[in-house]
Order: C-alpha cells, then sequence, then structure tokens
C-alpha cells in the first residue's frame, strides 16, 4: 500500500467521525430531548477532541511529506490540497482550544434558544462574549498575525477576504436599497390570507422535495426553529418548519435546503467520505440553494405549477389566478427575520451582519453594544425600528454556535447563483415550459453536471467561472433583481 493510499484510508475514517458528530447536531435540532444538552455537550466536546487529535496526527504530515504529487491524478491532488489545507489548519490550533470551543458552542446554542424564547438579550450576552473570546483566539491561531476575520472566513470560502467581500457588497447594497425605495413606493401586491393545515403543509412540501430532485431513500425532512440541511453523500437530511398563516415559509424553506442536500447526494459517489465528498466552499452550497429557491422556485413558471399544487391541497383559498398568486410569493413586504425575508430584500439583512460580526472579530465593536449596533444599522437600513430581540440580535443560531465568517457566503450565493443562472438558460431553451409543468429535471441536472458532481476537486470561484462561462460577478444578480421586480412593480 502506498503512501497516498494509508493517507486516504486514514482520513476515510476522519471523514466518517465527521459525519458521526453532523448527525450529533442535527439530532440536537431535531429529537433531543431538552435535559439531554449538558451531556450532549460533553459527547460533542469528546467526539471534538478525537477528531482534532486525528486531524493533528504527525502520521498525516510524514504522509504528506511523503507523497510525490508527480504520481498522482487531478483527484488524487485535489484531495491532497484538501487535506494540507486542514492540517495546517489543525496543528495551529491546540486541542484544548478546540475541545472548549466544541463544548462551549454546544452549551450556547441552549443558551441562545431560551433567550431568545425569553426575548433577554442579557441572558446570552455573557455566553455569547465566551464564545467570541475564544473564536478571536482561533481566528488569530489561524492567521498567524494576519486578519483574524480573513482566518474564519477561509474555513467557509477558501481564498475570499474580507476586503474584497466589502467591496463587492459596497456595489451590491446602493443598488438594492435603491431599487427596494422604488418598490415601496408602488402598489403592493395582496397578501395571502386565511389559514392553511401545517400536516398538509408537510405532505406538499415533502412532495416539493421529491419535485426538485431530492432522494427520500437517502434522507428525510423534519421540523426545526432555523430550517437547516445537515450530512452528505449517502445520508442527507433536511428541516423545515410550518405556520398555518404563512404556508410560504414551509415551501421555500423546504427548497431552499433541498438545494444544498442535491448538491451533497450529486457528488460523484466516489468521492464518499473524502474530502472532496462535500460541497467546495458554502458560497457555492448557498448557490444551489438559492437558485433552487428563488431563480426557479419563485419563478412565474414555476409559481403557476405550484398554483394548482396548493388548490389541491387547500381548495380555493382565495387567491383567483396564477398570475396574482405570483405577485404575492414575490411580495416585497417589511419585516425582521432574514429566513423569511422576499429575494430583493434578503441580502441587506446579509449585509448588516457582515459587518456587525466583522466588527465583532476585529475588536472594533463590543458584545455589550452589538444590541445597540444592531438596531441602529437595522433602522438605517430598513426604515423602522426592531420590535423585539426574537427578531433581531437573537433571530439567528450562528453566532452562537460559533459560525463567524458564515454570513457573507450566503450573499455571495446569490452571486453565484446570478452567474449560473445566466448560463443555465442559454443552454436551456425549455426551462419555462419545464417549470410551468413541475419539471425541473433539466434544471436541477444541468446544476449536478456542472456543479454538484465535482464536489471538491476544483476551488470554489474556478468551479463557478467553469460552469457559468465567466469569472463570479455580481451584476448578473443585479440585472436578475432589477428585471424581476421592475416587471412585477411597474416600475
Amino acid at each position: 500500500m502506498t503512501a497516498f493510499d494509508e493517507l486516504m484510508v486514514f482520513q476515510r475514517e476522519t471523514e466518517a467521525l465527521a459525519q458521526v458528530a453532523g448527525r450529533l447536531s442535527w439530532d440536537q435540532e431535531t429529537m433531543m430531548p431538552r435535559g439531554a444538552a449538558p451531556q450532549r455537550a460533553e459527547e460533542s466536546a469528546a467526539l471534538e477532541t478525537v477528531l482534532h487529535a486525528r486531524r493533528v496526527d504527525p502520521k498525516v504530515g510524514d504522509w504528506l511529506a511523503t507523497i510525490d504529487e508527480a504520481n498522482l491524478d487531478d483527484v488524487g491532488r485535489a484531495q491532497l490540497r484538501h487535506i494540507r489545507r486542514s492540517h495546517a489548519r489543525a496543528i495551529k490550533v491546540p486541542a484544548a482550544l478546540a475541545s472548549r470551543i466544541a463544548r462551549l458552542t454546544s452549551e450556547a446554542q441552549g443558551i441562545w434558544a431560551a433567550a431568545r424564547a425569553a426575548e433577554d438579550v442579557r441572558a446570552f450576552v455573557p455566553t455569547l462574549s465566551e464564545v467570541i473570546t475564544l473564536k478571536r483566539e482561533e481566528g488569530l491561531a489561524l492567521s498567524a498575525g494576519g486578519d483574524v476575520y480573513d482566518a474564519m472566513l477561509n474555513d467557509y470560502e477558501p481564498g475570499a477576504t474580507g476586503a474584497e467581500l466589502e467591496a463587492m457588497f459596497g456595489a451590491l447594497r446602493p443598488e438594492l436599497s435603491s431599487l427596494r425605495e422604488a418598490v415601496r413606493e408602488a402598489e403592493a401586491p395582496p397578501r395571502l390570507e386565511g389559514r392553511f393545515d401545517e400536516a398538509a403543509q408537510m405532505k406538499l412540501t415533502r412532495q416539493l422535495a421529491k419535485t426538485f430532485g431530492y432522494d427520500m431513500s437517502m434522507g428525510r425532512v423534519d421540523k426545526a426553529v432555523h430550517p437547516f440541511s445537515s450530512g452528505s453523500g449517502l445520508d442527507v437530511r433536511i428541516t423545515t418548519r410550518t405556520n398555518e398563516l404563512d404556508p410560504f415559509n414551509c415551501f421555500y424553506s423546504t427548497i431552499h435546503e433541498v438545494g444544498h442536500a442535491c448538491y451533497e447526494q450529486g457528488i460523484d459517489r466516489a468521492f464518499l467520505l473524502t474530502p472532496l465528498g462535500a460541497g467546495v466552499s458554502m458560497g457555492v452550497h448557498e448557490s444551489q440553494s438559492r437558485i433552487y429557491e428563488n431563480q426557479f422556485g419563485r419563478s412565474r413558471p414555476f409559481t403557476g405549477w405550484l398554483y394548482g399544487q396548493m388548490r389541491e391541497a387547500f381548495g380555493d383559498f382565495g387567491v383567483p389566478d396564477e398570475d396574482v398568486f405570483y405577485r404575492i410569493v414575490n411580495r416585497v413586504s417589511d419585516g425582521y427575520v432574514r429566513t423569511e425575508a422576499d429575494e430583493l430584500q434578503y441580502n441587506l439583512h446579509v449585509l448588516l451582519r457582515f459587518d456587525l460580526e466583522r466588527a465583532l472579530m476585529q475588536g472594533n465593536l463590543q458584545v455589550s453594544e452589538l444590541e445597540a449596533a444592531w438596531n441602529d444599522r437595522f433602522r438605517a437600513d430598513f426604515g423602522y425600528d426592531v420590535d423585539k430581540p426574537s427578531n433581531g440580535v437573537l433571530q439567528d443560531v450562528h453566532w452562537s454556535v460559533g459560525l463567524f465568517g458564515y454570513f457573507p457566503t450566503y450573499t455571495l450565493g446569490n452571486v453565484y447563483a446570478g452567474c449560473l443562472y445566466d448560463a443555465l438558460r442559454d443552454d436551456i431553451h425549455t426551462l419555462d415550459t419545464d417549470l410551468a409543468q413541475g419539471n425541473t429535471s433539466a434544471a436541477t441536472g444541468w446544476l449536478r453536471q456542472k456543479v454538484q458532481t465535482h464536489g471538491g476537486l476544483y476551488e470554489p470561484r474556478q468551479l463557478i467561472a467553469q460552469a457559468a462561462g465567466k469569472s463570479a460577478s455580481e451584476t448578473p444578480l443585479l440585472a436578475y433583481l432589477q428585471r424581476k421586480f421592475s416587471q412585477l412593480y411597474n416600475l
């Protein structure tokens, strides 16, 4: 057995253990008894200790030093690239720190949930301060004197920098704000009224998952406070949530998470339980969920089909025709919650979080000042005040579990989706006809071939450039949003 073969055997075991850790997190969000949280924190910390020990194992360094890349094919070299990156990161972070972060963030998740339910920011501030202290310590270890936030960002979008994203987002924000103001001054579509049985919502949402290609023999749909996708390869699970007054929350959360899940299910099986067997970055991951949710799911052709499905599920629900339904689905409305935001305003929510978390990590904003900073920025961006903490600084789980550097990948994913959609429309001339029949196979098949099957084989920007035929830019996204909402609101 060659050194490379030995390394890959070892790596597959590490990847398998990481999947077990992910399953613990899934269980914590869906089925775990609330009283089990302290024990789960210990379990997560113990498993993280084992994983960290494997990632820093001197044998990995020895194998990496021994292997001659000239003897490997492109796949082998890509595997080594990921393993080297992971190993270099791991050896910079002390095992004790990794374990402390795992234990604290597991505990913090429950503390955040309780504070959110009680609308009590002060109950969460001490814990969040601890999380930030440990994550900054980790960032300092990773950055080796460089930018702490860039080091964190690299965990989710390799190669990206805060300065680069600041420039991209700086180009997006004024255009989005201008379009938003024009839309708010125009006549708004009606709202969806009535009550929608939650069991019927779950039945239709599972149908939607299958419509978009989600393989339920290797997945499942459950309910959680915060919808998410978990796992890879042969076990990819999603969650959604229901609200009897807002079935779109359920349906579009599901389509969004199915985009993530189909990415993981679509990766070449030869990459299973290897570094290439997962999405290459969170930005690319988000490009899949957002193009499924928005460019496909909120399009006029697909909403026409969905209108018929909803009439079958709920009877006459007060919307006279498909055109009105399309306008209701894409209604731009005031709101506080990122995950419920319309397509036009969504990125403004993300840019707020990007600026605040970057300031926190760079030491320019204290946790004690965070709620006021959030509320001030929200008022400036959206024109009204946050009404309660669960609609403000406590609404997202990300910071409680230490996911700093994650938020900007949501907007980066929208940027990537805009680029991919341009190329996809050029290639699939039957797209609108297909979607009007509830047939997503050509569109999702194109994404599987161009993006999903490759897993981690290419770097994120390289993958998007190959698939879209051009380098990533915010221009296609802005053009798409301008075109769509100008037509919807007769601007």
